[in-house]
């Protein structure tokens, strides 16, 4: 078995757990619903109050929930509550979380998938156990009921011991009513310290209101929570010390704030998160920079002679970016792999090889797998993440954190631009230590970028510009994106927000591989948006939007403002700031963003919640 790793599909779903000395339910229902990114298809709660067990749950959004518990409110000062994104088991009422025991008297929620199930589902039927649902969650219950002898605690780690596969759980028992025991393996889960309160929760933003300051549990690990104490051993029993961690993140910032969605708030959000990410790492006098958790010597700079990015979705197409930053700025090979494909195959790393390991979350399954097989082969491991604290950071061997503060839209847009922000100023980080971009040569590029944030803004306020083409586009049910060069991973992330969002049928292209297939697909009916962004293949580009006209396609282009030639061409016309040629990349996927954006508004989608998608994938 691999290290906290799935080997099949499960639940990305949301845990949010409470105990103080107020009633638990207000606390539950506001913590699911700022999980409900994480998963929507049903949700549930359980609090323990005068010593009896509560459980309200169904089928659907949490307002559909609310409304069970405004008809039967349940009460009490401890709570776990759950919101699912089904994979085993459809979503039903019988299937949604929390799951009892046979006695009604213990209850587990839990992320995950245990892979062992149906051979402890046929064991425990055999000793007389009852099963109401089709998940393999309710296994848990029934096994740490079979456990239950002398205290929960134990109970829970007995049953873990004989679990195969990942899990972030709570369990909550009638026999020890002031208690919560949390564990977890492969899935994250992390502890809110307040005065007089805990809080559990699957991540950071459900628990901002109330604390800052958190625990991060690892794997194999299991918490016991009581209204006194929060104590932390692993699955042998013994006990582990853990260091509270402050989150730097604002409330705030976790909350919409007059938009109408997170996604919206999000892009808006992008000329401070780059601003925040760069300005404490630069001085531009002395084209200087750093990272403080890097932990990368200019020996371990000089000696890297590959860099290998490693991501999965958006991530990736950072990756992509990063690769041709490498190439240009340092002179050395650089390639992007796919998470899912570089963890299960035989990867040709080395000690002179440094991984790059992209992630919002820290928490990915298929990134956190690639990083333990690069350090397994001997490669140095860095990781971009926006989490503190996350798995992924602290599997690495330096990390650089990006300061986009809480991503709720499941779309992710901040996070990538810091992402790509990061990557530029790694480059020149790492050119500057091996000589090949002089100091005058980083200065420039490093006050190119401090310009950035006011360009975005700028471009932000052609967001009526924007929503006006997607008025005119909204219909079509197919497009196409191209680019060339660094306008290639441009055109496949702006694929990926429409389709991820407003379940229209995109994919993005090297222009140059038009004639190799998609030029069939054009017609008057497709929409085919054009990285026409200057540089030295820039000719080439037009040529593309000429053999697209010649077939009827109507041509959405971003291009650098005052380029006329294009506006000739083109059905439709967003133009960007100018910049320089390698920072381009962050200002021309702000238009897809808004586009996307639009289209998926205009055509009743769920913006921040799309179907079947869950924010982070932290299993296989």
């Amino acid at each position: 078995m691999e290290r906290g790793c799935p080997k099949g599909g499960c639940e990305v779903c949301g845990i949010f757990g409470y105990i103080g000395n107020k009633e638990a339910l207000p606390f539950l229902v506001e913590g699911l619903k700022k999980l409900e990114y994480r998963g929507y298809d049903s949700a549930g709660v359980a609090t323990i109050d005068k010593g009896r067990l509560f459980v309200t749950k169904c089928a659907g959004k949490i307002a559909d929930l609310e409304r069970e518990l405004n008809e039967r409110p349940i009460n009490g000062e401890i709570g776990i509550g759950h919101t699912r994104w089904a994979t085993h088991g459809r979503p039903s009422d019988e299937n949604s979380h929390p799951h009892t025991d046979c006695t009604d008297t213990l209850v587990v929620v839990h992320n995950g998938i245990i892979e062992n199930y149906l051979q402890l589902r046929r064991q425990l039927s055999e000793e007389g156990h009852k099963f109401t649902s089709t998940t393999d969650t309710e296994i848990l219950a029934h096994l740490i009921e079979k456990h239950l002898k002398d205290n929960l605690e134990s109970a829970v780690r007995l049953a873990l011991n004989e679990v195969e596969g990942s899990y972030a759980l709570a369990v909550l028992s009638e026999h020890e009513p002031g208690k919560i025991v949390a564990a977890r393996r492969g899935s994250p889960l992390i502890i809110g310290v307040q005065e007089g309160e805990t809080f559990l929760s699957s991540d950071i933003p459900a628990i901002l209101k109330y604390t800052s300051r958190v625990i991060y549990l690892n794997d194999f690990e299991i918490a016991t929570i009581t209204g006194r104490e929060i104590k932390v051993s692993n699955l042998k029993g013994q006990p582990v010390n853990k260091e509270i961690t402050l989150i730097s993140w604002d409330p705030e910032s976790a909350e919409k704030v007059g938009y109408a969605h997170f996604m919206l708030k999000e892009i808006h959000e992008q000329p401070k998160a780059i601003r925040d990410s760069v300005i404490s790492r630069v001085k531009v006098d002395e084209a200087y920079l750093h990272f403080d958790e890097l932990n990368f010597t200019e020996e371990e700079a000089r000696q890297v002679n590959r860099i290998v990015f490693t991501a999965c979705g958006t991530s990736w197409h950072a990756g992509l970016i990063g690769e041709y930053l490498i190439e240009q700025f340092v002179k050395i090979p650089a390639e992007v792999e796919y998470a899912a494909e570089f963890r299960y195959r035989h990867p040709i790393v080395d000690e002179n090889t440094l991984v790059i390991a992209i992630t919002q979350s820290g928490e990915t399954a298929d990134t956190l797998g690639a990083v333990w097989e690069a350090k397994a082969q001997g490669a140095k491991v860095i990781s971009i993440c926006n989490v503190v604290g996350s798995s992924i950071a602290r599997e690495s061997h330096g990390v650089i954190y990006t300061y986009a503060g809480p991503e709720i839209g499941v779309a992710s847009t901040k996070a990538f631009t810091t992402q790509l922000t990061i990557i530029y100023l790694f480059a020149l980080y790492l050119a500057k230590k091996r000589g090949t971009l002089s100091v005058s040569e980083v200065r420039k590029m490093i006050s190119d970028l401090i310009e950035i944030p006011d360009k975005i803004e700028r471009l932000l306020l052609k967001e009526r510009e924007i929503e006006q083409i997607a008025e005119r586009f909204y219909k079509a049910n197919n497009a196409l994106f191209l680019g060339r060069g660094k306008g290639f991973p441009i055109a496949l992330e702006g694929a990926l927000k429409l389709k991820e969002i407003s379940y229209v049928h995109a994919e993005g292209y090297p222009a140059a591989e038009m004639k190799h297939g998609p030029i069939a697909l054009i017609d008057q009916n497709m929409p085919v948006i054009v990285l026409a962004l200057a540089g030295r293949r820039y000719d080439k580009i037009l040529g593309n939007v000429e053999e697209v006209k010649a077939r009827g396609g109507q041509v959405i282009a971003v291009a650098v403002e005052g380029d006329d030639l294009i506006g000739e061409k083109a059905d439709a016309l967003i133009s960007i700031p100018t910049t320089t040629e390698a920072l381009t990349p962050i200002l021309a996927v702000i238009p897809l963003q808004l586009l996307a954006y639009y289209i998926a508004v205009k055509r009743g989608c769920h913006v921040d919640q799309p179907r079947n998608l869950a924010k982070s994938v932290t299993v296989e």
